[in-house]
């Protein structure tokens, strides 16, 4: 069995009176895809920004390789080895590939020119095509801006970018809900090329079918708590949509 990387125990979330986590718990584990579920309003929102340092849950511990840490922010998860890909193509459309793949991690050129600002670009374009070609990421161009590309190649990026910087964890908000389906399944390829690099991915979709597909473990949260943990082989949807509204609860280890 694999080891687990990230292990969330009894968070709670307050909004005010408003209780989004009510004790929710969470597990990912290395060279794994697990996949967080859950009916609109279950506190999958909540329980990924927690995990990412966007919030701070109001009780409940986070433990990362075993040792419990504090993520007060999202620079601080990842340097923690965090990384997050969100749902709504996060990327800027008029740098190219590469200098997407290096926003805020910027290669300065050496000597005085880099003192003064000026960026290596070859170097990033360099190591960018590496990245892509070990990832399987096929572009139409590295040198022209992403917004010109298709929104699957775009995603592709998206999802490159915080693979290449992601040394334990990656989250993915509905990483595919914004494509058709051929952009959907280079999406997906590229999913579980990350999980056979040892990282451990959390996929958070509404498509229960690609949920299915990908997954090697599902978790279910239901009115801010975990009702279900399943092993995504041995997995029906009938039993993913009973968790998801309440007809069944399995918290058994999948």
């Amino acid at each position: 069995m694999s080891e687990i990387l990230l292990d969330a125990v009894d968070l709670t979330k307050h909004y005010g009176s408003v209780e989004a986590l009510r004790g929710a718990s969470f597990q990912a584990r290395a060279g794994e895809v697990t996949a967080l579920i859950g009916d609109n309003g279950a506190g999958k929102s909540t329980l990924v920004k927690c995990l990412s340092g966007a919030e701070q849950p109001t009780s409940g511990r986070i433990l990362l390789d075993g040792t419990e840490v504090h993520l007060d922010s999202p620079v601080a998860a990842r340097r923690a080895g965090i990384e997050t890909v969100y749902q709504d193509l996060a990327v800027a459309p008029e740098l190219d590939p590469a200098a997407n793949l290096f926003l805020g991690r910027e290669i300065p050129r050496k000597g005085l020119l880099g003192k003064l600002g000026m960026l290596d670009k070859a170097e990033m374009r360099r190591q960018a095509v590496a990245e892509f070609e070990r990832l399987g990421v096929t572009l139409q161009s590295t040198s022209v801006p992403i917004g010109s590309l298709s929104g699957g190649q775009r995603q592709s990026v998206a999802v490159a970018r915080s693979v290449v910087w992601a040394s334990k964890v990656v989250f993915m908000d509905e990483p595919t809900a914004a494509l058709g389906v051929l952009q959907r399944e280079r999406v997906l390829d590229v999913i579980k090329k990350v999980r056979d690099k040892g990282i451990a991915v959390v996929l958070i979709s509404h498509n229960m079918p690609e949920v299915l597909s990908v997954s090697d473990r599902i978790e279910v949260l239901r009115l801010g708590k975990r009702v279900a943990r399943f092993a995504g082989a041995d997995t029906k949807l009938e039993d993913l949509v009973a968790a998801m509204t309440g007809a069944l609860v399995q918290e058994e280890a999948a």
